[in-house]
């Protein structure tokens, strides 16, 4: 008995927000997942503030299951050793974490659920699916807006600060998040998907 973990304060679901750690990357498109999962850390009283499994990180309870909100500090295109790191600790699922991450497919604001897919070109997804095996792990995507004209390079365009007008549109989008993490948790990922799909 001594060595087996108590489960009742293991945790059971990871929520990760998908960005770059500089400084400089604060308010570009790409780091649209930091600010989603910062609002989650607000909301339930938790900020990112402790350094662990290569990620700002912290704990919260929501609708009763014991989450860990992580910020991977490893840069986008290495996200998923974050992720796997964490998952090997607590022996969580694949299906039970849940990733947030910017999408230029949509406009700023728009919001649109999954519960698995591909990587869709996005190189942090691609991390996390590459080093977990897995791509069976719900999503939310947060529209940060579509490139200016088909020839903009993409990195300079997700590296890109949103305008004043569009945080505020992002603000928004931002303010869902923990509404929708909360409904996935209850198994009610279909209720998030009607309500917020874009």
């Amino acid at each position: 008995m001594l060595f087996n973990k108590d489960k009742s304060s293991s945790i059971e679901y990871l929520i990760v927000g998908l960005g770059n750690p500089d400084k400089k990357y604060e308010n570009t498109r790409h780091n649209a997942g930091f600010h989603a999962v910062d609002k989650i850390g607000e909301e339930y009283n938790a900020p990112l503030i402790k350094l662990k499994f290569k990620s700002m990180i912290a704990q919260a309870t929501i609708s009763g299951h014991k989450c860990l909100l992580m910020k991977p500090t490893t840069y986008m295109n290495n996200s998923g050793q974050a992720v796997v790191e964490a998952m090997n600790f607590y022996k969580v699922p694949i299906e039970n974490v849940i990733v947030i991450y910017d999408d230029i497919s949509l406009e700023p604001s728009k919001i649109r659920i999954r519960r698995k897919g591909s990587d869709g070109g996005h190189n942090g997804i691609k991390s996390i699916i590459y080093l977990t095996g897995g791509d069976n792990f719900p999503r939310i995507k947060l529209g940060v807006g579509k490139k200016p004209h088909p020839d903009y390079d993409l990195a300079d365009w997700v590296l890109s600060n949103f305008t004043k007008e569009e945080q505020s549109q992002m603000q928004a989008a931002y303010n869902s998040v923990p509404e929708i993490a909360s409904y996935i948790i209850e198994d009610k990922i279909d209720v998030a998907m009607n309500q917020y799909n874009a």
